[in-house]
């Protein structure tokens, strides 16, 4: 499938290489200095697209599709109220890796942010050790990876539920 190896040749490119472009094409759709740039992307990442494609090749059942196929249900339908809670643990895992990934992020947010307002976490980590190379105060770094830690504690037991339930959800005796 062309489409598939063109999103693993994406996979596999750092995002380095493609800096330069993504920052022609925020600035020329006029989203630099917004966090737009930092959160589309993290959504709609290749590496989301092939954990949720292969999960769906390994975890999915066609059967339960076929069935509700057979019995009139509409794609919509067979979709929402069959395929989405199936794959619940698999959006789950997706979400925290996204978000975690993208809390992180460095690169990305130094190149496009450049207001101080707007400025990510890792970013005023970075700035509280560089600001005076020999005397920066280490409580301050490390008070301020604790502040960073936080959201992705709540954001992993918000969503670790739904991954226990979505394990335990569906099954097909063959």
């Amino acid at each position: 499938n062309p489409a598939f190896m063109f999103i693993m040749m994406i996979l596999v490119m750092p995002t380095q290489v493609c800096a330069l472009g993504f920052l022609r094409l925020i600035t020329g759709m006029r989203l630099d200095d917004t966090l737009i740039p930092l959160i589309i992307p993290a959504i709609a990442s290749p590496s989301v697209f092939y954990f949720m494609y292969s999960y769906m090749q390994s975890s999915l059942p066609l059967e339960l599709v076929e069935a509700a196929r057979i019995d009139g249900s509409g794609e919509f339908r067979t979709f929402n109220f069959i395929v989405l809670p199936l794959l619940k643990p698999a959006v789950a895992v997706q979400a925290i890796f996204s978000f975690v990934s993208s809390w992180n992020n460095y690169f990305v947010p130094a190149l496009v942010i450049t207001s101080k307002k707007k400025q990510t976490l890792p970013i005023m980590i970075a700035s509280l050790r560089s600001a005076d190379f020999l005397k920066f105060d280490m409580g301050k770094v490390y008070m301020m990876i604790l502040i960073a830690i936080v959201p992705i504690i709540i954001v992993y037991l918000f969503l670790s539920r739904f991954i226990i339930e979505g394990v335990t959800l569906g099954g097909v005796k063959e």
